[in-house]
């Protein structure tokens, strides 16, 4: 927003069932990528596949429950914690349960006398920030989708609830493959592969220990972040 910046010849490979990680400094294009992506930007050229066929409009292909995205500030709506996760969906409440244990949110329930008939508010004013994203996290969970889209989900939480987050989305997205937007250390550890943005483009592209050998920016990306995060 606000900048005629956009992305330029960036080849993005997702292996079903891989954990890719875009990660770069503020600006650099990794929200504008993910967007363009799901077809939520125009594109002047390029092309998008989905199993090796080609996706004609992709903003009409990803969707629940092929794909979920969780943006970088999720929208909750002035009703029930249940109904945000559910929107109008008919799902057993084992499943509900599972997915608000995936996303780290079963600790403020507990909290919460009315659980997840809690009243949320207006864009969710009654939740904390972290309890918004995880909110959103546990919708996109409750999907189930093959392809877990998400834009810097940890930005609000504490150490520990991120690294149990991020530890679940790997281990409860049941085959899924995840492209995710993160600086953070415990996303990055977790990758199969990280693209590393500078100025719209892919400046390096690999694991972690390679980016750490080959790329000085990412390099100094790490280090700016503290241990555990």
């Amino acid at each position: 927003p606000g900048t005629t910046a956009g992305i330029a010849g960036v080849d993005l490979d997702l292996p079903g069932g891989s954990f890719t990680v875009i990660t770069g400094r503020v600006g650099s294009g990794k929200t504008t990528l993910l967007r363009a992506v799901l077809g939520l930007l125009p594109a002047d050229a390029g092309a998008i596949y989905w199993n090796g066929e080609a996706v004609a409009a992709p903003a009409d292909f990803f969707v629940p429950p092929r794909a979920a995205y969780t943006p970088q500030v999720p929208r909750l709506f002035s009703m029930s914690l249940r109904d945000n996760l559910l929107l109008g969906r008919i799902d057993p409440e084992e499943r509900v349960e599972e997915a608000v244990r995936a996303a780290v949110l079963e600790p403020d329930l507990a909290a919460m006398p009315q659980r997840l008939d809690t009243p949320v508010g207006p864009l969710g004013v009654r939740l904390s920030g972290g309890q918004v994203q995880r909110a959103a996290a546990a919708r996109m969970f409750l999907r189930r989708p093959e392809l877990l889209v998400v834009d810097d989900l940890s930005s609000a939480l504490d150490v520990e609830t991120e690294r149990l987050l991020w530890e679940r989305l790997i281990t409860e997205r049941t085959g899924a493959t995840s492209l995710v937007v993160s600086h953070r250390r415990p996303a990055l550890q977790r990758a199969d592969r990280i693209l590393f943005l500078e100025d719209g483009r892919v400046a390096a592209a690999g694991t972690l220990e390679e980016l750490l050998e080959s790329s000085p920016g990412f390099r100094r990306l790490w280090e700016r972040e503290p241990n555990g995060r």
